[in-house]
């Protein structure tokens, strides 16, 4: 039964509530679908720069004082895009958020975009690029996913690039807010020590006037991207100590959940924890990497598994053969019984440690809701334990092929 109450306003906003009378914080969260996946080609990175913009102030409210206020009561504030929303969060004392939501809202439903503003930030957006830049981790992973994507938004930065924003205009931010961040784009989800009426009354009052919405460029749709055979790509990176071997399988997005939830399975199975396949053998027995890890990604259009492992270069070829033959013996042979115990129980338990606080239920409701349906996010641990050996060695026959991935390997120069 899922613990918390939905209501779809009539300007078609969605608003989530849970109370938790036992604490004395409540958390908002604001979810808008108006990530990177929605930027037009000549708008690349723009999502990810509004986010930034945001905070810049509105013509009642001007930039700091959102900030100020909010620290002056002892409050949190944060904010994250990514390719399927943009994520605004406020963590404050249960008696604050009716001082400090609305000037979120304020924020979010009129943002000015100044010019001046918008040129000084800018500054502070390309900055964080070229310190991303010095990651070979981030960039080794970016050469992976655009390798995977290839002309799909998710096979680029939500950054952007230096050149993109330079191109880029107060104007046509000012259209890509106007267009996106509308009611019917946006979840408002609060939990933590506020009533019901309370909480709904605070948002309707506070998200009742949006501005018109704009017309601005359309995103082609993309063609669903595949992987056929091998696609392997090499660079050689300066300051670089470790190679890196990073294998990625292309998966459904959250049109087929169930898969998704399997395939968290067979990521736990195949690199978590000491006693899981790949890094029992690789990393404890035979020594060949430093560390091996496994990764699910559910994204809403498509996901995305991965491998990844840090090690010395002259292993590369060996870890790697040795990867692909663990799949076939995962498609192969049977999954026994304690190996599933144990791989279900690891991520049950990670789901009830990570729904403990009015943070994180706020953040679970809100991107299920945003790529889904928040009541879909309590069904897990149900979904979890209810599958079985068989299903899930046939989703990796299905979805985890030793025969068609992608590679990015990393080398020191």
């Amino acid at each position: 039964m899922f613990p918390a109450s939905v209501f779809h306003l009539d300007n078609g906003l969605t608003f989530i509530h849970q109370e938790i009378p036992t604490t004395p914080v409540v958390v908002a969260d604001v979810w808008v679908r108006a990530g990177a996946t929605l930027e037009p080609e000549p708008w690349f990175g723009m999502a990810h720069f509004l986010e930034h913009m945001i905070f810049k102030g509105t013509a009642s409210l001007p930039p700091g004082v959102f900030d100020y206020n909010i620290e002056n009561k002892g409050g949190v504030s944060n904010a994250a895009t990514s390719y399927d929303y943009a994520h605004y969060s406020l963590t404050t004392a249960a008696p604050y958020l009716h001082e400090t939501l609305p000037h979120l809202s304020e924020l979010l439903l009129n943002a000015a975009i100044p010019d001046h503003e918008f040129i000084r930030e800018r500054d502070v957006v390309l900055e964080e690029i070229r310190s991303y830049h010095d990651d070979p981790d981030w960039l080794g992973f970016q050469a992976l996913i655009q390798s995977v994507y290839h002309k799909h938004p998710y096979g680029r930065s939500v950054l952007g690039t230096e050149k993109q924003l330079m191109q880029q205009s107060p104007e046509a931010m000012r259209c890509f807010h106007r267009a996106h961040y509308q009611p019917e784009n946006m979840t408002v989800v609060i939990v933590g020590g506020m009533n019901q009426q309370s909480a709904l009354d605070l948002v309707n009052c506070s998200f009742g006037n949006f501005a018109e919405p704009s017309d601005c460029p359309l995103v082609e749709k993309s063609q669903n991207p595949i992987i056929e055979g091998i696609k392997r790509q090499e660079l050689s990176l300066p300051r670089l100590e470790q190679a890196r071997l990073m294998m990625a399988w292309l998966a459904p997005g959250v049109e087929q959940l169930r898969t998704a939830y399997g395939l968290d399975l067979l990521s736990v199975l195949l690199a978590e924890g000491r006693t899981s396949r790949l890094v029992r053998d690789l990393r404890e027995e035979l020594q060949l990497v430093q560390g091996i890890c496994s990764n699910f990604s559910l994204q809403r259009e498509s996901s995305l598994f991965t491998i990844t492992a840090w090690l010395e270069p002259e292993h590369l070829e060996k870890v790697e053969f040795l990867i692909r033959a663990h799949l076939e013996d995962l498609q192969n042979q049977p999954i026994s019984q304690h190996e599933l115990d144990r791989t279900r129980r690891l991520l049950c338990n990670e789901y009830a440690f990570s729904t403990e606080t009015p943070n994180q239920l706020t953040g679970l409701y809100g991107y299920y809701n945003t790529i889904a349906r928040a009541e879909l996010a309590v069904t897990y641990p149900q979904q979890v334990l209810s599958f079985d050996a068989q299903e899930l060695q046939q989703l990796a026959k299905q979805y985890l092929s030793p025969h068609n991935y992608a590679v990015t390997i990393l080398k020191p120069c």
